[in-house]
C-alpha cells in the first residue's frame, strides 16, 4: 500500500479528466469529488472509476463539454445535464437547489440526462454541509432480480441522505437498494477474489459467488421486496420526474462491464429546517434523538457519516492509502492519455 497526498491526486484526476476534452473548472469540481469519494471510505466510488469514466468521456456516453442549462418552476427545478459527468451535474444541483431555499422551504431537483454521479453520500453531504436536509437517488439501467428471474428487472437505484448535526459532522446515509453495490463486485472482479453469498444471481437466476458469473447475471435486492419497493421509488423519482424523450427507449439497456453508465435520470430533494421549525429546537431535537442513539450502543454504535469524517480528516493530514493493484491501473490510464501518474 502507498499514501498519495489528496491535492496531488486532485490535479492528476483534474488532468486526466481535461485530456479527455473536460473544460479546467468542471474538471476541478469532479476531481474534487471523486478524491472526496476515496478520502471518505466511497473506495468503490473513487479513484478505481477513472478508468471508466475515461471510457465513457472518450465514447460520447458521458459529454466532457456539456451545454447544462435549468428551468425553475414552483418549488423545483429542472437541470438538463446534457449527458455531462455526474461529478460536475450532482454538485451543480446542490448549488442551484441551496440557492432556492433563500425563497422557498424545500426544493426538488430533477436532473435529466445525467452521468454517474459516484458515491451519491458526497453530494448529499455538500446540502448538508449548506445547513439543508437532502435526499438524492439516481436510477441505473436493470441490476436486480429475484430469484427465478430471466433477466435484471429494475435498477439498484442508489439512495442517499444527508442531514446537518449541530456540533458534530452531518448524518450521511448512502445505499444501493441491492445488498451489495454492484462497485464491491467490480472491486472483487479486480482482485481475483469470489464474493459473499447472497450478493448476486448468474445469468439464469442462480445465487452465484463467482464475480465473472455475477457481472453477467443479476444483483440481488436488500431485503428482498423491500429493497425492490425502494428501487421503484427511485425510480419513479429519478426516472419518470426526469424523463427525456430519449428515455424511453433506454429502460431496459443494459449495463456495461465497466460501470459508470451515462446519461440517466436523478433527483435531489433538499429542504431548509428552519422554514418548518425554529432552528434552535431542529438543533435540540437532532442532538437528543442521536444521543439517545449512541447511549443505547455504546461502542457498537456509529452514527453514520462519523467514519467518514474520520477518515477524510485522517487522509487529509497522512495521505490516501491505495493498493499497489489500483496504482497501476491508474499509471496505466494516465500513460494512455500522456498524464504520468504521480510516483
Amino acid at each position: 500500500m502507498t499514501r498519495f497526498d489528496p491535492s496531488v491526486l486532485e490535479q492528476w484526476t483534474a488532468a486526466v479528466l481535461g485530456a479527455c476534452g473536460v473544460p479546467g473548472d468542471d474538471a476541478a469540481v469532479a476531481a474534487g469529488s471523486i478524491v472526496r469519494s476515496e478520502l471518505r471510505g466511497y473506495g468503490t466510488h473513487g479513484m478505481t472509476r477513472i478508468a471508466s469514466y475515461v471510457e465513457r468521456l472518450q465514447s460520447g456516453e458521458m459529454n466532457p463539454r456539456p451545454a447544462m442549462r435549468h428551468r425553475d418552476c414552483n418549488g423545483g427545478i429542472v437541470l438538463d445535464a446534457d449527458g455531462g459527468m455526474g461529478h460536475v451535474a450532482g454538485p451543480r444541483a446542490i448549488r442551484l437547489a441551496l440557492a432556492a431555499l433563500d425563497q422557498s422551504a424545500s426544493v426538488l431537483v430533477a436532473i435529466q440526462s445525467c452521468g454517474h454521479l459516484g458515491a451519491l453520500g458526497i453530494h448529499a453531504l455538500l446540502a448538508a454541509e449548506g445547513g439543508a436536509f437532502c435526499i438524492i437517488g439516481q436510477r441505473t439501467p436493470p441490476l436486480l432480480a429475484m430469484p427465478g428471474f430471466t433477466r435484471p428487472a429494475i435498477g439498484h437505484n442508489p439512495l442517499a441522505f444527508g442531514c446537518p448535526l449541530p456540533g458534530s459532522a452531518p448524518l450521511v446515509f448512502d445505499i444501493a437498494c441491492s445488498v451489495a453495490a454492484r462497485g464491491h463486485i467490480l472491486l472483487a472482479a479486480r482482485e481475483g477474489r469470489p464474493i459473499p453469498e447472497g450478493w448476486a444471481l448468474d445469468e439464469h437466476g442462480v445465487p452465484t459467488t463467482d464475480t465473472a458469473s455475477a457481472l453477467r447475471g443479476m444483483l440481488l435486492p436488500a431485503g428482498g421486496h423491500k429493497g425492490i419497493g425502494i428501487a421503484m421509488m427511485v425510480e419513479c423519482l429519478a426516472g419518470a420526474l426526469a424523463a427525456t424523450a430519449g428515455s424511453l427507449g433506454r429502460t431496459r439497456e443494459p449495463v456495461p462491464a465497466s460501470g459508470a453508465v451515462g446519461r440517466q435520470g436523478a433527483f435531489a430533494w433538499v429542504v431548509r429546517p428552519d422554514a418548518f421549525v425554529d432552528q434552535p429546537l431542529f438543533d435540540a431535537y437532532m442532538n437528543e434523538w442521536t444521543s439517545t442513539y449512541l447511549d443505547a450502543g455504546g461502542e457498537h454504535a456509529r452514527l453514520p457519516g462519523a467514519r467518514g469524517d474520520r477518515l477524510e480528516i485522517e487522509g487529509r493530514k497522512e495521505g490516501i492509502e491505495m493498493s499497489e493493484k489500483v496504482v497501476r491501473e491508474l499509471s496505466d490510464a494516465g500513460a494512455r492519455l500522456r498524464v504520468p501518474f504521480p510516483s
